[in-house]
């Protein structure tokens, strides 16, 4: 079975095919297992692209998935190049992206051509920042490999690489041209990346989805994926991908109501920078930064102490960080916080939350609750 979510947009609209996992427990599958990959080619032949495509990856996900994906889009008749770049938020840079334009460039892509990114967020990122600046912009899809990708930042058409000062500071709006998400590929998932997935999936519960949050309240363990029911994973993906094409179909480019979905990410972020990209993965560091971010709400009067609790208590049940890792500087982080792309007229955005479900976006966050805050995780 596979759910079909509509991303509703004035230019470009595309779909979020969505496969189900089967009814058995989720362990590893035999590799020869029929999967919603198999059906790449075909889906992006109904979109009537052109025949040259880039298939861009790690070396660990095309070791499991690159043959499947490759024979697919063979036998729907495209000719398939393929570009392996490191595995890490610290690859995620312009030198990677030169490496990229290259092979784009051995291979003549032209400007109906196609790329395809088969891996996680960093994969994803980096595919579609090329994608939007090769020939000034050629067409994406997007088959994500994480849950963090799944449910977040395979949708929406924010494409970018970091700045040695900052996540994310260099970037480009590109939707794709179509997200395929078969969750069978995260039998194959580390738990840790698992973890940082569901900081995404509770991200949806605070800010958009109560019906979501409760959910997920109601199950017993969400720290690994074997422990998850396949109807709840199904759910999961199914409800996080409707609230990321609700709030991206009413805000493209982020002029409003899409600065929610950076609930958690504002201190989040931060933290990464501060850390190299090496000590925290993006899903811990969101973590983190919901439960500052929570607290931050606490403390100005705008969300009731037991909510909190109930959002940190879920944070906990998946195994996720809550409190800040140790030897990083509280003042560094309330410089860095300028540097956010948030940041307007001087002034630190923060998504706080009002109750479950709901929250409002303010820039009227005084930095000693910040500290107060920080020196209390």
């Amino acid at each position: 079975m596979t759910s079909v979510i509509n991303v509703n947009l004035p230019e470009q609209s595309y779909e979020i095919a969505i496969t189900s996992l089967p009814e058995a427990s989720p362990t590893l599958s035999d590799a020869n297992a029929p999967s919603s990959l198999d059906q790449l080619g075909q889906q992006m032949a109904s979109l009537n692209l052109g025949k040259k495509v880039l298939l861009v990856s790690n070396p660990t996900i095309l070791k499991h998935f690159g043959e499947r994906a490759i024979a697919s889009l063979t036998s729907a008749g495209f000719e398939v190049a393929s570009c392996t770049l490191p595995p890490g938020e610290r690859y995620k840079t312009l030198n990677s992206i030169q490496k990229l334009y290259d092979i784009a460039l051995e291979n003549r892509l032209e400007r109906s051509s196609t790329m395809v990114a088969l891996g996680g967020g960093v994969i994803g990122d980096m595919t579609g920042f090329a994608a939007a600046t090769w020939l000034r912009g050629i067409n994406v899809v997007q088959v994500p490999t994480t849950l963090l990708a799944m449910v977040d930042s395979a949708i929406g058409g924010k494409t970018g690489v970091n700045h040695p000062h900052g996540k994310n500071l260099i970037g480009a709006f590109h939707q794709p041209r179509l997200v395929l998400i078969d969750p069978d590929v995260l039998k194959t998932l580390p738990m840790r990346e698992f973890r940082a997935g569901m900081a995404e999936v509770i991200k949806y519960g605070v800010i958009w989805d109560a019906e979501l949050f409760a959910q997920l309240e109601a199950s017993k363990r969400l720290n690994q994926l074997r422990y998850v029911k396949p109807e709840l994973i199904h759910t999961i993906l199914t409800r996080s991908c409707q609230a990321k094409a609700d709030v991206v179909s009413k805000d493209e480019k982020e002029g409003g109501l899409r600065a929610i979905l950076n609930y958690g990410h504002t201190i989040g972020h931060a933290v990464e920078s501060l850390t190299g990209y090496r000590l925290v993965n993006h899903g811990e560091a969101v973590a983190i930064g919901m439960v500052a971010a929570g607290q931050i709400a606490v403390d100005l009067g705008l969300w009731q102490k037991e909510d909190t609790e109930r959002q940190n208590a879920l944070i906990q049940k998946t195994g996720l960080p809550t409190q800040l890792p140790s030897g990083v500087d509280i003042e560094e982080i309330i410089q860095t916080l300028q540097l956010d792309k948030k940041v307007k007229a001087g002034k630190v955005r923060f998504v706080l939350p009002t109750q479950i479900g709901v929250v409002t976006v303010t820039d009227e966050v005084p930095a000693d609750i910040i500290r107060q805050v920080l020196r209390g995780m």
